[in-house]
């Protein structure tokens, strides 16, 4: 167990982001910022369709 930690805090100064939880603050960081990423981009697709439903529905009704 000890070695997996060293072996992980090793790769993670080297700058690699691990696949778990981090260890160092700047690889915390990192993994945070990648996950509010993620959440933005989710939140902005989600955001595209509803406005693609809205604009073909005021589509339809002008028609």
């Amino acid at each position: 167990m000890l070695r997996r930690w060293v072996k992980q805090l090793q790769q993670e100064r080297s700058g690699c982001t691990p696949p778990g939880k981090a260890l160092t603050p700047e690889q915390k960081r990192i993994q945070e910022l990648e996950a509010r990423v993620n959440r933005l981009e989710r939140e902005k697709a989600i955001l595209k369709k509803a406005t693609a439903l809205l604009m073909s529905d005021e589509l339809e009704r002008t028609s």
